[in-house]
């Protein structure tokens, strides 16, 4: 049972074999649920000429906004630009290489590619820019366009709890992608808020099955929040 174990006691040694050009997957959604500790140590780390998949690109200063800052992702897949004025700037300046995609196109891309699935067709981004120099088919009188599913070198993902052997719970809207970030992944890395001992975890309640984990690290979290919405 000991060579089930996932845990590392380092995050060199969780992000150990990232290397410059290779594919990340990131889970998260604006900064709810996004692996922090690792985009932090990507930063330590320099890896450059990075490609990154992800819902967004963090804020200025804080998440994947780090990584733009010092300039290591080359091309950014995402859904939105969001709040990040330096993502905004260097798109404008093209000085980063940006493939905007339809948010559910884009979870579904990396949840076929999970799946090993190479294609799929959908109906989303038809008659836009979207399905520019795309294969299009029709089914039952409708148009459909064919999306390839995205794979990565790495997956770095947040959960909640782990145990020994990889089993991942999210908590709340912080699962979002990243469930669809680990099973994508050639090599997984999960950071999370606790490591519980095997059998702890109810096998009706995990999320990410310890089979698609590669790694898990207990970290420390700061958790900001994006937008702060108060009530008198």
């Amino acid at each position: 049972m000991a060579g089930l174990d996932k845990r590392v006691g380092s995050y060199e040694e969780a992000l150990s074999g990232l290397t410059d050009g290779m594919t990340v997957l990131a889970g998260g959604f604006g900064l709810c649920g996004i692996p922090e500790n690792l985009i932090a140590e990507i930063r330590r780390l320099g890896a450059r000429d990075l490609t990154v998949v992800s819902n967004n690109c963090g804020v200025d200063g804080f998440g994947l906004g780090v990584l733009l800052e010092d300039r290591q992702i080359r091309k950014m897949i995402a859904s939105y630009v969001g709040e990040n004025a330096l993502f905004e700037q260097q798109l404008l300046n093209g000085e980063l290489e940006v493939e905007l995609t339809p948010q559910g196109t884009l979870a579904e891309k990396l949840r076929a590619g999970g799946a090993g699935i190479p294609a799929f067709y959908t109906a989303t981004g038809y008659g836009t820019p979207v399905a520019e120099g795309k294969e299009v088919r029709e089914f039952s009188g409708r148009k459909y366009i064919l999306e390839e599913a995205i794979t990565g070198d790495f997956a770095i993902v947040k959960g909640w709890k782990a145990d020994h052997f990889g089993n991942v719970i999210y908590r709340h809207t912080a699962q979002n992608f990243n469930p669809l970030a680990a099973a994508a992944g050639r090599i997984t890395v999960v950071e999370v808020e606790e490591i519980v001992e095997p059998g702890e975890l109810d096998p009706t309640q995990i999320h990410t099955p310890g089979i698609y984990v590669d790694r898990v690290i207990q970290g420390r979290f700061e958790k900001r929040i994006e937008k702060r919405t108060v009530s008198a």
